[in-house]
C-alpha cells in the first residue's frame, strides 16, 4: 500500500469547499480498499476512502457491499484523522 502524500493545511479557496463537502463532485474519486473480517464469504468486507478531486483535504467514505453502493460519507482531512486517532485510543490499537 502506497502512503498519500500528507498537506497539512488547506489553502483558503480549498477552506471556502470544505464547508460544504457534500457540493463536491467526486467523480473521478479513486477509492482505496481496506478489508478484513469477512471470513470467506461471496462479498469481502470492505471500506473504501478516497480523496476527492479538487480538494485534498476531503475525503469520501463508503462501505463496498452491494447494500451501501451509492451511499458515501464525506470528511475534512482533520475529521477523518480525530476518527482514527479516536478510534485506534479507543480500540487499543497498535500503530
Amino acid at each position: 500500500m502506497q502512503t498519500p502524500e500528507v498537506k497539512l493545511a488547506p489553502d483558503a479557496t480549498e477552506m471556502r469547499s470544505l464547508s460544504d463537502l457534500y457540493n463536491l463532485p467526486a467523480e473521478g474519486t479513486q477509492f482505496e480498499s481496506f478489508c478484513g473480517g469477512n471470513l470467506g464469504g461471496e462479498h469481502e468486507s470492505c471500506v473504501e476512502v478516497g480523496v476527492i478531486p479538487g480538494a485534498e483535504s476531503a475525503f469520501a467514505v463508503r462501505d463496498n457491499k452491494p447494500e451501501g453502493a451509492g451511499k458515501e460519507l464525506r470528511f475534512t482531512q482533520a475529521e477523518l484523522d480525530d476518527f482514527a486517532l479516536g478510534w485506534i485510543n479507543k480500540r487499543g490499537l497498535k500503530l
